[in-house]
């Protein structure tokens, strides 16, 4: 079978499964139709169709068991993550991307949330800055507040699966002096000192992880 038609069984068989929990409200723990089911509904071949939910299965979306058939589970987003890190993850230059591609995300976000912060989002990302912790994941929680500022539900979904990935391969420590900075350009609206402040921000944080590495 040629890949494209490969690709276009998983994708019918996932459209598949999500109308049929959608019409029957299915809950964790429900059943869903078998192979046979599946198979006849999409006029597809069964070993097709075991292929895509043996794929599904791994992302942890259903289970299979023994005898019974197959059943939701519980969305679980972080071990979603980590089993398709451990694949797209391996190469070196593959990290470094993903590394480049998250601060694009971010510096791009910044950008667009100038004249969107009101007096109420600064005051929380002040009070972010004031208990910083490295502990804390301060930076997830300051650009999780930007981007859901710019109401772009996909970009906001875009750059948290990015930071996902990036947290299974970089424990990266960044310098808390800058956000600061990044907070009263915000709201100053100054948008020329935002590029230079966050390569400052990741300069710093790459010197900050290579001295533990």
């Amino acid at each position: 079978m040629a890949e494209h038609s490969k690709v276009k069984v998983y994708q019918e068989v996932l459209s598949e499964i999500r109308a049929f929990i959608d019409r029957h409200h299915l809950s964790p723990g429900d059943r869903l139709p078998s192979e046979r089911e599946l198979a006849d509904q999409l006029s597809a071949g069964r070993s097709s169709v075991r292929e895509a939910l043996r794929a599904i299965e791994l992302l942890g979306l259903i289970e299979t068991r023994q005898g019974e058939g197959t059943f939701l589970r519980s969305y679980r987003p972080y071990h979603t993550v980590e089993v398709l890190s451990s694949f797209i993850l391996r190469e070196s230059k593959t990290r470094d991307e993903l590394i480049q591609v998250k601060q694009l995300l971010e510096r791009e976000g910044a950008q667009m949330a100038i004249g969107r912060l009101t007096e109420s989002d600064f005051e929380y990302l002040k009070g972010l800055y004031e208990q910083y912790d490295q502990e804390r994941d301060f930076h997830f929680e300051f650009f999780l507040r930007i981007f859901s500022v710019i109401e772009n539900h996909l970009l906001l979904k875009i750059w948290q699966l990015v930071e996902e990935f990036s947290r299974t391969v970089h424990k990266i420590k960044y310098s808390s002096p800058i956000y600061k900075e990044l907070i009263q350009a915000l709201k100053d609206k100054q948008h020329y000192r935002i590029q230079p402040l966050m390569l400052h921000l990741y300069q710093e944080s790459s010197a900050i992880t290579e001295s533990e590495g």
